[in-house]
């Protein structure tokens, strides 16, 4: 029977997850992602869509399972969870996630048996409706999008602003979808497909003028002269121990190792110096002795002296019972807090528990998880050299979000992040390769401060200046030019996205009049 699930079928799914793992960091062999979907698509070929289904989940889960793996490390070592609750929670978002690439293989073979459309179509628009989807759907998650495998081919990802991430994810899924129809066409050279009628040649030249021009675009956006620098950053790496970091017995050595390494930094003479998430231990202003003795002590003194401003991450009390939240504090040369903005996107069973009230025996078993109160404003901070848009941990990862900061003035991003609950996995290299598409998408360039690294500078055009190495003490200065004009996709979002999905619907109506007709 043609619709049976064999294990070469199976096989293939797998090795169409595993080549996507490797087509992303920490192994960056991103051109095997431009057919790294092709046995998958193989394996669909004849398949009812419940088949496809299952097939499109085992690649999904394959993929997540190498990608994501670090989630076990986080929620059980560092949230103190039992091993077998992170193993399967671990389980169940792989399931999840590889849902999505299960629901696009099943719509494709839906799309390709009823309507014969070519794969080098169908496959880019599910693709990015499904990733988009992704982004927003349970709170959303969108780690390990198709196109940040793609964050080291420069030239290529320039496009991101106009279309964002999801123009580069298209065109990896249109080549995917391009070799499959090669491949078919060979096999089924007398099959009365659109293939036959529409001839694969004009396709391919078609696509490759379009991947032409979008590399003549980012070589010219790579070219433009480089402004003139107006002012210096300082990032401090503290590579504090994730264990050691809310240890009350170690505050003041905490303090004093970020007050040693902006020391440092000052012979440089910074504008602005920039700690990491939480990089101070302690609830800043409602913990009135730390705050008043560490920092009006050892800090505020200092900065008097040098003159600079420091943006730093800080728990932030914000009722009187108890609710805080996850924040980052400006302070101006002469110690007065300047803004504030608290982090909006909380990571769900790390910062905050979901269902709390549905499901109350979640909360016993993820006892060791905080639970912090979500930001309401996207808070741009003004100083006299740049305005601050503040990114905390994962909220880089989310494209919408980062463009409001822009759209809202922002000419400068800076994401700080506390990487040490990933441990020494692949997420740091991960997490750092979504604020380069951040820098481009938005053409402002990005300052990242991360506990234990990956920090880093990112021009406007994705290029990384200089970064830190994982798990050690750094101080980076680097020069920074302000964004000074919003791109297409700062001021105009995911329209791109949004044709996707239109293209999808428009397909199903297609189908659906087809249907009709016969």
């Amino acid at each position: 029977m043609p619709d049976m699930i064999r294990k070469h079928d199976i096989l293939l799914s797998v090795t169409a997850g595993l080549c996507l793992v490797f087509s992303f960091s920490p192994f960056n062999l991103f051109p095997l992602a431009w057919i790294a979907l092709v046995p998958l698509l193989t394996a669909l070929s004849g398949k009812s869509v419940r088949s496809a289904l299952m097939l499109g989940l085992t690649t999904g889960t394959a993929f997540f399972l190498g990608t994501i793996y670090w989630v076990f490390h986080s929620m059980h070592y560092y949230g103190y969870l039992p091993v077998t609750v992170s193993i399967s929670f671990l389980l169940v978002l792989c399931l999840y996630l590889g849902l999505y690439f299960g629901i696009c293989a099943a719509l494709f073979s839906y799309m390709h048996a009823k309507s014969k459309l070519p794969a080098v179509l169908t496959v880019p628009v599910l693709w990015v409706t499904l990733e988009y989807g992704r982004t927003y759907l349970l709170t959303g998650f969108p780690w390990a999008l198709l196109g940040y495998s793609q964050h080291n081919f420069l030239a290529l990802i320039q496009i991101a602003d106009i279309t964002g991430i999801y123009g580069v994810s298209f065109l990896v899924a249109a080549c995917n979808g391009l070799v499959f129809d090669a491949v078919m066409n060979r096999k089924q050279s007398e099959s009365p497909s659109i293939l036959r009628k529409w001839p694969l040649v004009p396709v391919i030249i078609l696509f490759s003028v379009l991947i032409a021009a979008v590399l003549f675009y980012g070589t010219m956006k790579l070219n433009v002269p480089d402004q003139e620098k107006h002012f210096k950053v300082s990032v401090i790496q503290g590579n504090i121990d994730q264990h050691r970091k809310w240890d009350r017995r170690v505050q003041q050595e905490i303090v004093d190792t970020y007050t040693r390494l902006t020391e440092e930094a000052a012979g440089d003479s910074p504008d602005l110096v920039v700690w990491p998430e939480t990089a101070v231990p302690f609830t800043f202003g409602a913990d009135k002795n730390f705050t008043d003795s560490l920092l009006s002590y050892s800090l505020l003194s200092f900065q008097e002296k040098q003159g600079h401003y420091l943006l730093f991450g800080s728990v932030l009390a914000k009722d009187p019972n108890g609710g805080a939240a996850n924040s980052a504090v400006l302070l101006s040369p002469d110690g007065r807090t300047l803004s504030f903005y608290d982090k909006i996107h909380l990571v769900p069973y790390g910062e905050y528990v979901p269902l709390r009230k549905l499901l109350p025996f979640v909360e016993k078993l993820t006892g060791g998880i905080g639970d912090f109160i979500p930001g309401k404003e996207r808070v741009v901070m003004d100083t006299p050299f740049a305005t601050i848009g503040n990114l905390i941990c994962y909220e880089i990862i989310f494209p919408d979000l980062v463009r409001d900061f822009v759209h809202n003035g922002a000419n400068v991003l800076v994401t700080i992040t506390n990487d040490a609950w990933f441990g020494n996995t692949s997420a740091p290299y991960q997490h750092f390769a979504t604020a380069i598409f951040r820098a481009v998408e938005n053409r402002v360039p990005v300052v990242r401060a991360a506990n234990t690294g990956i920090s880093g500078f990112i021009d406007s055009r994705g290029r990384v200046l200089i970064k830190s190495d994982i798990f050690a003490e750094a101080v980076l200065t680097e020069g920074i030019s302000p964004g000074n004009k919003k791109s297409f996709y700062s001021q105009y979002g995911d329209i791109f996205a949004f044709l996707c999905v239109g293209g999808t619907v428009l397909m199903f109506i297609r189908n659906y009049i087809s249907k009709r007709e016969a």
